[in-house]
């Protein structure tokens, strides 16, 4: 019975995640970017966010989430009820796109500047070269077929529906090919013993080229590269210049308040510096031109 009762504080402990620790219970085992031994260890920490606007921190979460997908709707939403207005543009990095997300955006009117998980590989020459990619294949929308490397068609075959860890739910149409028995593309195409399958969200696809879109135009360009300067920036600063390299304080609550004081203190700094540098009101670096 003893051990029963410890297993069942554990699991309730647990909230979703399959690990904690003992010494913070809210903390998660995660992979730190700092792995001085070089054997990929797992140490208990937080999944920080934050959201930066004109260099200043405006707002931050702590998430015991490891995957930055689940992070950004419970951020949007913490962002939306405590400042007073409202933003019109969210720019993220590739770790941030889901269907769920670009869906969440779009219900509260937000424009997506996501970068698509794909978008560094699909700009190598060797990607054109992996014939079994659906990008790389010609897509019918009047027919809702692709048609692959031999000229084979690949049909709607069945839907089914896919459900996050968030309980979001997916719907997702499979394709399969006509008959791939001969083909001499066959090896490169698929491993599969049968014909070469594939699967994809329409819904998704659709906003995943509109963000694709958005973060090719100019707007786009500017706004990526002020997240990167701004975002990444910040942290630097804290982990750097600050020497911020870990917690003091344990627990969600306090380790939130630790960060919120830091933000603070980070704040002041930036304001100073844009005082002695004439900065102020001046919200996004501008692109250099050679």
């Amino acid at each position: 019975m003893e051990k029963q009762t410890k297993y069942d504080r554990y699991n309730e402990l647990f909230d979703g995640r399959n690990s904690f620790s003992k010494t913070d219970t809210d903390a998660t085992f995660m992979h730190m970017k700092e792995d001085h031994m070089r054997n990929s260890q797992l140490k208990p920490g937080y999944n920080v966010q934050i959201g930066v606007e004109a260099e200043y921190i405006v707002g931050l979460a702590l998430s015991s989430e490891r995957s930055d997908q689940l992070t950004l709707i419970p951020f949007l939403d913490k962002l939306i009820e405590n400042l007073p207005k409202r933003y019109l543009n969210v720019i993220a990095d590739a770790g941030y796109e889901s269907e769920e997300n670009y869906v969440y955006l779009e219900k509260h009117g937000l424009k997506p500047f996501i970068k698509p998980q794909t978008y560094e590989i699909m700009k190598k020459k060797s990607f054109s070269k992996i014939i079994g990619k659906r990008e790389n294949m010609v897509y019918d929308a009047d027919k809702d077929e692709y048609l692959c490397r031999n000229n084979k068609k690949l049909i709607v075959v069945g839907k089914t529906t896919r459900t996050s860890k968030s309980g979001y739910k997916s719907d997702v149409t499979i394709y399969e090919c006509e008959s791939c028995e001969g083909c001499s593309f066959k090896k490169q195409c698929t491993k599969a013993a049968g014909n070469k399958k594939l699967s994809a969200s329409k819904l998704f696809l659709e906003k995943r080229a509109e963000s694709l879109h958005n973060i090719t135009t100019a707007e786009g360009i500017l706004l990526r590269m002020n997240r990167s300067i701004q975002v990444e920036g910040a942290f630097g600063v804290l982990k750097e210049d600050h020497s911020f390299r870990r917690f003091v304080m344990r627990g969600k609550k306090n380790v939130e308040t630790e960060f919120l004081l830091l933000s603070f203190g980070f704040n002041l700094n930036k304001l100073h510096n844009k005082i002695q540098q004439d900065r102020c009101g001046c919200s996004l670096h501008k692109i250099k031109v050679a």
